[in-house]
């Protein structure tokens, strides 16, 4: 098979939650503990960092595989979805998958994968696992692909586990409260491991505070560290200014309201991994210079070390056209405050979205000043954009629907003047064929 036919197997011929929705998921790890025996192993080889969440996680694991880059280690970075192509969800400092392993790794195991009756992303889950022992990587960071008890990445132990927060998401999946997700987020929490917990809710913390006394596991809470004084938004989408306690000022080029809470997630996990001996402890000024120019340089760069895209990524200007994967309630609450924050003559809002969603939820809060493009993605589990049309003449959003996403576009392009603004989101789908039209 060449590679282009390996992917299309992939996708097509193996039950896969991201294209096929609920009949596409099967939790449980038995047929994980059987692919990877089959191969030895291989997750045993290397040290991990595991990070779940509802949001943030991607923002989390790319900036935390850049700061251990930079310090020196050989990472591996495994992230889902991608947006382009199937090798950005491996990654060995920074670098995709190279294509031909990815034909071997399936050629060579597919008659174990079908008699197993592996998923898309078990046997995903299983390449990158072995592709990291492959290349004798120190250390890997792996994100959770839904969930976490279940997940199939949850079969590592890893140093560090992380969750970024918990909001409703999935909750046909994980369950339709808060407490129900945090139950099943907070499953990656090992035994005598560290977790630490980015945001917190009322409803959360008996919870992992129950769940990390079980496991005899050390908790911390990043919002308790409080190590970020001060985060102020550098202008025209520049990022972020951080004033720490310990760390000096720090430069961060990512750019969504929701950052500084992701940075301080990043940081609280940085210094439990340097009390594990694998940073310079923070112990006096030159020490702490060196951990500062390392996790500036980290910070600033974490797009070019690591190849993160669509986290508020600034496509063009004149007119400004910006992308986001924002996709559930929690994300969009942010994403509006930034979109409403944009100094503009007239807002355009690229707009699709999948079936599986809080689409009501969602489109109840966007911006009521914008002019729409509503559109769907090329995943089956879209929502058509005639549905999406009709969602959002009810609730007062102004707009047309276009039956793709680069029609879409090119519509808001016609009639965005220079000093306007074109946002493009409401779904990964809708992001990544934004950025195959425009690439």
């Amino acid at each position: 098979m060449t590679y282009e036919e390996t992917c299309e197997y992939l996708f097509t011929q193996t039950a896969n939650y991201e294209s096929q929705g609920q009949t596409g998921y099967k939790p449980g790890l038995e047929n994980m503990h059987t692919i990877d025996d089959h191969y030895g192993n291989p997750h045993k080889n290397f040290k991990t960092i595991h990070v779940a969440g509802t949001n943030g996680k991607g923002s989390v694991s790319h900036t935390l595989s850049a700061v251990l880059q930079v310090t020196g280690f050989k990472v591996g970075l495994y992230t889902s979805p991608h947006l382009l192509d199937f090798s950005e969800r491996i990654r060995v400092n920074g670098q995709p998958i190279d294509e031909q392993y990815v034909v071997d790794f399936v050629e060579q195991g597919r008659e174990l994968f079908e008699q197993v009756g592996a998923t898309f992303f078990e046997i995903a889950t299983e390449m990158a696992f072995k592709y990291f022992s492959d290349n004798n990587v120190d250390i890997a960071v792996i994100e959770v692909g839904l969930g976490g008890r279940l997940d199939s990445t949850n079969i590592i132990t890893p140093l560090v586990s992380v969750i970024t927060n918990v909001s409703l998401d999935h909750t046909q999946l994980l369950g339709a409260s808060i407490e129900q997700i945090a139950i099943e987020k907070g499953g990656i929490i090992k035994d005598a491991t560290p977790v630490i917990i980015g945001e917190v809710l009322p409803e959360t913390r008996p919870i992992f505070d129950a769940l990390a006394e079980q496991s005899d596991a050390p908790v911390i809470y990043a919002e308790d560290l409080d190590e970020i004084t001060s985060a102020e938004q550098i202008p025209n989408n520049g990022g972020f200014y951080y004033v720490t306690k310990h760390l000096g000022d720090i430069k961060g080029e990512l750019a969504g309201t929701y950052q500084p809470k992701n940075a301080r997630t990043i940081l609280a996990t940085l210094y439990e991994l340097t009390e594990l001996g694998y940073l310079c402890k923070v112990s006096n000024d030159a020490v702490r210079s060196i951990v500062q120019k390392e996790i500036n340089e980290a910070f600033l760069n974490v797009t070019a070390i690591t190849g993160l895209k669509g986290r508020w990524q600034t496509v063009r200007t004149n007119p400004l056209v910006i992308c986001d994967i924002g996709h559930n309630v929690a994300a969009w609450e942010q994403l509006v405050k930034q979109i409403n924050g944009v100094e503009c003559r007239q807002k355009h809002i690229v707009f699709g979205i999948v079936d599986d969603k809080d689409i009501y939820g969602i489109m109840n809060i966007l911006p009521k000043d914008a002019i729409y493009y509503f559109t769907k993605p090329s995943t089956k589990r879209a929502l058509s954009e005639q549905s999406v049309l009709i969602f959002g003449q009810q609730l007062g959003l102004a707009g047309n629907s276009y039956p793709t996403v680069a029609e879409a576009f090119s519509a808001a392009m016609i009639a965005a003047g220079t000093d306007d603004f074109i946002f493009v989101g409401g779904s990964n789908y809708v992001v990544a064929d934004f950025l195959k039209t425009r690439d």
